[in-house]
């Protein structure tokens, strides 16, 4: 089943928590919260408070997507914050097994992100320790860029990672994902999309999540 994740790196950041119930509303199924510290990225974004504060107006999951320096030192506070599932970077995580299990013995799910310059052979070692992998459809660090093309063919190779390993784990894209490419992401193997712009810039939420559905390759529907 194909699962959209708005990006509330798009929305209205003064209006937060009607911005969530806003795409709970229509249809999503997780909320996509991108956590920068100006550092790993070049932007600045919001932290565990934030995110505590905005678990008070929706049940819907919240998917954290860490681009942060240092993330093992914070695991707790995204945890407390009530992050569902954590996604840290393998490029700036030397430790990256005991990350993984300090996210699942909190009770989270564990993912992994790769940039898209970063090769799939860095998941070889962790299939067994993560429940998502986040492919990158665009260099992290802003909302708004252009889908590289390219990342098809490598969710394409990372869904027949997972079949050879005999893992079953959600593939997640984020960058880029609007109605003109979200076919052949999905037919190569993506489940889980993030949309910020597509989403929240679309005059209807409803019929946005809706189209982005429909879109989607009939096999993972």
């Amino acid at each position: 089943m194909v699962k959209i994740a708005p990006s509330i790196l798009a929305s209205d950041y003064s209006r937060l928590g009607e911005e969530i119930v806003k795409v709970e509303k229509a249809g999503a199924n997780l909320i996509h919260i991108d956590v920068m510290d100006g550092h790993f990225v070049p932007n600045i974004s919001i932290g565990p408070p934030v995110i505590k504060c905005l678990r008070k107006v929706t049940k819907l999951p919240f998917d954290v997507h860490l681009m942060i320096e240092n993330a093992d030192r914070y695991i707790d506070n995204f945890l407390d914050a009530g992050a569902d599932i954590i996604t840290v970077h393998v490029e700036n995580n030397p430790h990256i097994h005991r990350t993984l299990n300090h996210i699942r013995r909190g009770g989270a799910m564990a993912s992994v992100a790769l940039n898209p310059s970063t090769p799939l052979s860095s998941l070889e070692w962790l299939l067994n320790d993560i429940d998502m992998v986040l492919i990158m459809t665009v260099n992290p660090g802003f909302g708004g860029q252009s889908f590289i093309e390219e990342m098809v063919d490598k969710v394409r190779e990372l869904k027949k990672m997972l079949i050879v390993k005999g893992r079953k784990i959600d593939i997640e894209v984020d960058g880029g994902i609007d109605t003109s490419n979200v076919y052949r992401i999905t037919e190569a193997g993506a489940n889980v999309l993030v949309a910020g712009s597509t989403v929240y810039n679309a005059p209807d939420t409803n019929e946005i999540i809706r189209t982005l559905r429909e879109k989607s390759y009939r096999g993972m529907l």
